[in-house]
């Protein structure tokens, strides 16, 4: 057993489980984390196989409430209308990543672009967050399937390692007219479908070169992934609502700025 990989499968899992829900791009952090520990694995199976325990996370937390929603879809049409709402927000960027997958991929070798894209979006975020936009809608369960729409078509932006999937998600819907609490509550929500579709089309796509040999390593970085998730789901909501987004936004600053500088000492 390698001591030394399972580390930095520890690292990368807690990484991952943490700065998946903030806007601050869980992919962009695994892929500078990963580039200066030296961690690879094969076709990327660590990488793909660590999301499951970020989704496992968000649905423990929210499982009573969606069960809810579940069991009043025959007869509850706020309850439709919320499901067609995360659909609608979903297909965008799904369809758009489908088409331009393998394009995609070939930036996640790319981390200087990783660290200019998180010092952009942590400016914008920053102004954004400092605005003083009226707020209209303040329950993520009512959003209408128009409102959702555009806060999809803003998600397709993170289709770019480094943007943020839930910081694009929630500058859009900030931008529309929500409350922080809401916005941030349903990137949570739209965070289901789409990691659950990204995994499900990265597994298909790299099932051919799956190493599925260092379990205990994936086992780790799995673990520590769902732990720190719960934590970041259960505890990211009051947060953002007292305090804002600005940490974050200057969290992206810090670190893309530090990974240039280590990129170019490391040249």
């Amino acid at each position: 057993m390698d001591i030394v990989n399972l580390a930095k499968a520890l690292v990368l899992g807690v990484v991952e489980g943490a700065t998946e829900f903030i806007p601050v791009s869980s992919t962009g952090h695994l892929i500078l984390i990963g580039h200066f520990l030296g961690f690879e694995s094969t076709g990327k199976t660590f990488e793909v196989l660590i999301q499951l325990g970020a989704i496992l996370a968000i649905l423990l937390v929210y499982f009573s409430r969606l069960l809810g929603v579940v069991l009043c879809l025959p007869t509850d049409a706020w309850a439709r209308r919320f499901v067609v709402s995360v659909i609608v927000a979903f297909l965008p960027a799904a369809a758009l990543g489908a088409v331009l997958h393998s394009r995609i991929k070939a930036l996640f070798e790319r981390p200087d672009l990783v660290c200019v894209a998180l010092i952009l979006g942590g400016i914008v975020l920053l102004v954004v967050d400092r605005l003083k936009l009226e707020a209209r809608e303040d329950n993520a369960f009512r959003f209408s399937p128009w409102l959702a729409l555009k806060i999809g078509l803003c998600q397709c932006a993170a289709l770019f390692p480094g943007v943020s999937r839930s910081g694009a998600t929630i500058v859009g819907a900030l931008l529309m007219g929500t409350t922080k609490r809401a916005a941030a509550e349903f990137s949570f929500f739209l965070a289901m479908p789409t990691m659950a579709g990204a995994f499900a089309y990265d597994l298909y796509k790299n099932y051919r070169v799956l190493d599925f040999s260092d379990v205990t390593t994936i086992g780790v970085g799995f673990v520590a992934a769902f732990i720190s998730g719960l934590f970041v789901v259960r505890f990211l909501l009051d947060y953002v609502s007292r305090h804002g987004f600005t940490l974050f936004a200057v969290w992206r600053i810090v670190v893309g700025s530090a990974g240039l500088a280590g990129l170019y000492l490391m040249r």
